[in-house]
This record gives C-alpha cells, sequence and structure tokens, in this order.
C-alpha cells in the first residue's frame, strides 16, 4: 500500500463524517473523514499508511449499519479528457 487514504464504498446515506471517523478511529489516528453526500462513498485519511492497510485488513467487508462496507486504498482520480467541439 502506498497512500494512507482509504476508499470506503456502500456506506448506509445516513451515516455520518462522525460515525465514519469513530469506526477507524479504533486502528489509528485518523486526520480526516469524509463522506461524499447522496453517493454512498467517503474517505478516511490516516497518519500513518500502516494504520490504513490495518483499518483495511480489519474493516473491509464487514456489517456497518446494515450495510457491508467495501474498503480499498484511494486513488488519484482519472484525469478528464478536454473535447474540443470545434
Amino acid at each position: 500500500m502506498e497512500s494512507s487514504t482509504l476508499y470506503v464504498g456502500n456506506l448506509n446515506y445516513e451515516t455520518t463524517e462522525e460515525q465514519l471517523s469513530e469506526l477507524f478511529s479504533a486502528y489509528g489516528d485518523v486526520k480526516s473523514a469524509r463522506i461524499i453526500p447522496r453517493k454512498g462513498f467517503g474517505f478516511v485519511e490516516f497518519a500513518s499508511v500502516e494504520e490504513a492497510e490495518k483499518a483495511m485488513n480489519a474493516l473491509n467487508e464487514t456489517q456497518c449499519m446494515g450495510r457491508t462496507l467495501r474498503i480499498d486504498e484511494a486513488r488519484a482520480p482519472k484525469p478528464r479528457t478536454e473535447y474540443n467541439r470545434y
């Protein structure tokens, strides 16, 4: 693993950033927890790669608020291609 930020998918839409941070804080120092509104996913950033990896291994495929979490290393967004219509 190279990143200390995790992608957390399949979140219950009622999950708050505070709940997400609390869940992951058992595995290390959570620097930030962000949920993308109405999309069912978010990101958790840890202080170290080791803590992120420990949390991913422990929580991937576990239940949270009735949903099975899908956790993976966060990836940089793909660059957008510009389309010139003329």
